[in-house]
């Protein structure tokens, strides 16, 4: 059995993120919007004692230019694993990518894409790792503006407006 390079808590984490997935896959199948799936998955897992944000903005500056914003992770589990939630048929690989990209400017180490558009959930799981230990050349600022990340937020609906 060949030996993890993540922390036994990071492996749990991301095991009960897919378990909870594939439990969501299973109960509703394909065929609703990627925003729906987003929110149901973060509800799901903040009922299993996860701290689950949304659609969380990251500012970053790249060489001298500040990105306010400049990306969006459509879930951040345990302030430890970026999930990229999508609603397509099939998977292409430039979702993979772009978490590897989001793990770097962040720093973080494991993401996961998810797809609750296809038939099979054998094929809807794209683990992706970062070994890099620095965040890309030229990256001189990087901040989240999630602080203190609570279980429902980002959660609840819209406010209503008058």
């Amino acid at each position: 059995m060949q030996r993890s390079l993540f922390s036994p808590d990071l492996e749990r984490l991301v095991a009960t993120v897919i378990d909870v997935a594939y439990a969501l896959h299973r109960d509703l199948g394909p065929g609703l919007l990627e925003s729906v799936y987003e929110r149901l998955l973060a509800i799901a897992l903040t009922r299993r004692g996860l701290r689950v944000a949304r659609q969380v903005p990251i500012d970053f500056t790249y060489f001298g230019v500040p990105f306010p914003g400049g990306l969006r992770l459509d879930l951040l589990v345990g302030q430890q694993v970026i999930v990229e939630v999508k609603a397509v048929e099939q998977l292409s690989p430039i979702g993979a990518r772009q978490t590897l990209t989001y793990l770097r400017i962040t720093g973080l180490q494991i993401g996961l894409v998810i797809n609750f558009g296809g038939l099979r959930f054998s094929d809807a799981v794209r683990r992706v790792e970062n070994y890099r230990r620095s965040t890309p050349a030229g990256i001189e600022r990087l901040t989240s503006r999630v602080s203190a990340v609570e279980g429902t937020e980002g959660l609840e609906d819209e406010p209503k407006k008058n």
